[in-house]
């Protein structure tokens, strides 16, 4: 997603008619107040009153209370409300009894002053880093707290033995606060500390934490069963004030400073040089706003899990309430978060007696409403998403490095692009670069099969691999690679390269490279499809291969429908997305904690992307597929290079924008589909396929084949990797791209230019 700066439109000399504005030039999320004559009709995001105001927050601290009441007189055991206000109020002897000492003093009433601190906590950081982004999508997630948080845990419990509740907590605070640390760091390495650099190193940092957790996980069952039900985020863990204690004054800093950070926040989002004409430092600003958010996120990720949505949620439902007011908006979206969480967790208790669902899952099903709602409202451009294609020419000026111009003094030879190659009464023209780069990845291909065949327990040699891989040599050899390796190279090899093909189809859909199947809510819904037909099947298989591309289908019809077709932006459809594959992933994670541990590890694997027993019969679907899909892909290329331009250039040059982004969204979804049915949700070759394919071929060209071929390499290469790099130990192929995805990710979009990669 494209993070940009939207500041509120200059304004005309006092005398002069103020010009009408459009929805698209709304204020930006913390913008200050500034006074203009605006029309009766109610503006989304204009301020309401103060008498409005003063009666919404007055409903709000009303609604708190009856959620705080009803937290407290709901749960388990025969305690009713009559017998919790007994207690509160000492009536009768009640706070004598044991019984009524232990579920009200004990359980319920702790419980109900976490919800409330960590509600309090995720929605004013939520609100916090919305601001400083200028970006209502931002959400706490995003500067790496929660998967810094999850390493520390898994961490602790893995070599340290950590089993206490009060341990998980020590460990979660310390890795989320040394991931926010390290996002830091990376942001402002470079002169940076901007909104984007901040998001886009916590996004990539996240990832590859999120990946060395796995590593840890896959390797110990005990870790794994330990994290499955902390990671789904609960408040039933809590006993007592000991640990809410501990972290009070924690959270009373972090408090603290969001309120005295409002007005520099507010100047700020007028742009950097008024910012700093008005006396304010914004690159200080922006780091005591991350410390801010660390503090609060940190500790609440500590005290009930990684909770995501809520600080979304309540941000965008406090900037609807009180408009640019950003002091007002952080206390709102405090407010809305304590009451959203205490809520969900009334609810947790109730929707599956005598068991209790995941808090997590219950506010991601309100998170993800609103996600729409955001996007519906039809307000992208006051909410920084703009088109990648018009925001990059604002972005690309930039003084080049030192060897870029010493390169660009040399001489140059001048030469065609493309050689004419004729035969009799006919001719082709071949792009020169596009054909070296795709002879270089097809030989770069041979070397990765060879190297996969090799790498096993038997002493085969390079040379006799290499023979036996094309059926020459010892007839051993060749039994050993072709039937036992080569099948599971093939099904790695059609996946990677169907991988490939949908992320550079997606990528061109929504002009962004960021753009992967995952935006799309493709892979979490075939994942989840998968897990269901393995869940309900009694022989564990019945449906586990084509239930993917069923699943893929699915989630796009519904993210396509509700987000009213393709529009004339693909933000709308990947930002929808994004809701579905957030559903989708609470409920693969509510499947793996209610299935036994052996059941639940395989599956984990499984989900992390693994190619382990795959072979002939598994890679015989995506092969067709790619039969019938990449000459679909082949035929639609050259109006993949004109759909880089806006609708209407692509319009005029012939092309039909809203047929070939339909064409490309049926293609990238059976293509990740079936990727997704041979090995899983793998990660980041979607991503890095089309990146490292347009280096090789040139701006000019939309690499179809280059994309097949550079996926289809990075997934054996990252097979052999997963299979050599731990003894005794397969680690999935899934987590070595992710782990080696994160760095990559950062080399993408924090170098030169990132703003124009994006």
């Amino acid at each position: 997603m494209t993070l940009s700066h939207v500041g509120p439109p200059t304004s005309g000399p006092p005398e002069a008619p103020a010009e009408p504005r459009s929805e698209e030039t709304a204020d930006a999320p913390g913008a200050p107040e500034i006074h203009r004559p605006v029309s009766k009709k109610a503006l989304p995001g204009r301020p309401h009153g103060r008498r409005t105001l003063l009666l919404v927050s007055a409903s709000l601290v009303l609604a708190v209370l009856v959620v705080a009441a009803l937290s407290l007189s709901i749960g388990a055991g025969e305690v009713g409300p009559g017998d919790v206000l007994d207690y509160l109020l000492g009536r009768d002897g009640a706070r004598d009894s044991s019984r009524l000492s232990l579920v009200v003093g004990d359980l319920r009433i702790p419980r109900t002053l976490t919800a409330l601190l960590v509600g309090a906590a995720l929605g004013t950081a939520g609100c916090l880093l919305q601001a400083v982004t200028r970006n209502p999508l931002a959400e706490t997630g995003l500067l790496g707290v929660n998967a810094g948080a999850s390493l520390g845990v898994v961490f602790g419990i893995t070599f340290l033995g950590a089993q206490s509740s009060y341990s998980y907590l020590l460990w979660a605070f310390g890795g989320a606060v040394l991931a926010s640390a390290l996002v830091l760091l990376i942001a402002g390495s470079r002169g940076g500390g901007s909104p984007m650099r901040l998001v886009l190193a916590g996004s990539a940092l996240g990832a590859t934490f999120g990946g060395v957790t796995s590593v840890l996980i896959v390797n110990s069952a005990e870790t794994y069963d330990r994290f499955r039900f902390w990671v789904l985020g609960s408040l039933a863990g809590v006993e007592g004030f000991g640990e809410l204690g501990r972290l009070v004054p924690v959270l009373a800093v972090g408090f603290v400073v969001a309120l005295l950070v409002a007005r520099p926040l507010s100047a700020l989002a007028l742009g950097d040089d008024l910012a700093r004409g008005l006396g304010h430092r914004p690159s200080v600003i922006r780091v005591v706003v991350a410390l801010a958010v660390t503090l609060l996120t940190a500790s609440s990720v500590a005290l009930v899990g990684p909770i995501s949505f809520l600080g979304l949620l309540a941000g965008f439902l406090a900037r609807a309430v009180t408009g640019p007011r950003l002091t007002a908006q952080i206390l709102l979206a405090g407010l809305i978060g304590a009451g959203v969480l205490t809520g969900a967790d009334v609810l947790a208790r109730v929707v599956s007696r005598p068991f209790e669902a995941p808090v997590a899952v219950i506010i991601a099903l309100f998170g993800a409403p609103v996600l729409i709602a955001i996007v519906r409202s039809k307000r992208l451009g006051a909410m920084g998403m703009t088109d990648p294609a018009t925001a990059e020419g604002g972005q690309r000026a930039g003084r080049p490095s030192v060897v870029r111009r010493l390169i660009e003094r040399l001489p140059k030879r001048h030469r065609s692009e493309t050689l004419v190659v004729r035969r009799g009464s006919w001719s082709v023209l071949v792009p020169r670069r596009a054909t070296l780069a795709a002879l270089f990845l097809a030989a770069l291909l041979v070397a990765a099969v060879v190297l996969s065949a090799y790498a096993g327990q038997s002493e085969m040699g390079i040379s006799r691999t290499f023979n036996a891989v094309f059926g020459s040599g010892d007839r051993f050899d060749v039994l050993l690679v072709q039937k036992f390796r080569l099948g599971r190279i093939i099904a790695g090899l059609a996946a990677g390269a169907a991988l490939g093909l949908a992320g550079l189809l997606t990528q061109t859909l929504a002009r962004n490279r960021l753009a992967t199947p995952e935006l799309l809510g493709v892979n979490d819904g075939a994942t989840a499809a998968v897990l269901l037909s393995v869940t309900l099947s009694a022989t564990g298989t019945f449906g586990a291969w084509w239930a993917g591309p069923l699943g893929a289908l699915a989630a796009v019809l519904v993210v396509t429908t509700v987000s009213g077709g393709l529009g004339q932006r693909g933000y709308r459809v990947l930002v929808v997305g994004l809701a579905m594959s957030a559903l989708a992933s609470a409920v693969t994670q509510v499947v793996l904690s209610r299935r036994s541990l052996n059941s639940a590890s395989s599956l984990y694997v499984w989900t992390s992307g693994s190619l382990n027993g795959r072979g002939y019969s598994v890679a015989v679907p995506v092969l067709i597929g790619l039969a019938v899909l990449v000459p679909l892909a082949l035929v639609v290329a050259r109006q993949l290079n004109v759909l880089r331009f806006d609708d209407s250039t692509a319009s005029s040059l012939g092309a039909n924008p809203a047929r070939v982004r339909l064409i490309c969204l049926l293609l990238a979804v059976g293509l990740a589909g079936l990727a997704v049915g041979i090995c899983g949700p793998v990660g980041f070759v979607a991503l890095a396929s089309p990146v490292i394919a347009g280096r090789l071929a040139g701006p000019l060209r939309v690499p179809v084949l280059g994309s097949m071929l550079t996926g289809a390499v990075l997934i054996v290469l990252a097979d052999t990797v997963g299979r050599i790099i731990f003894d005794g130990t397969e680690v999935p192929v899934g987590i070595v791209t992710t782990v080696l995805g994160g760095p990559f990710l950062l080399w993408v979009l924090l170098g030169r230019s990132a703003a124009a990669r994006v």
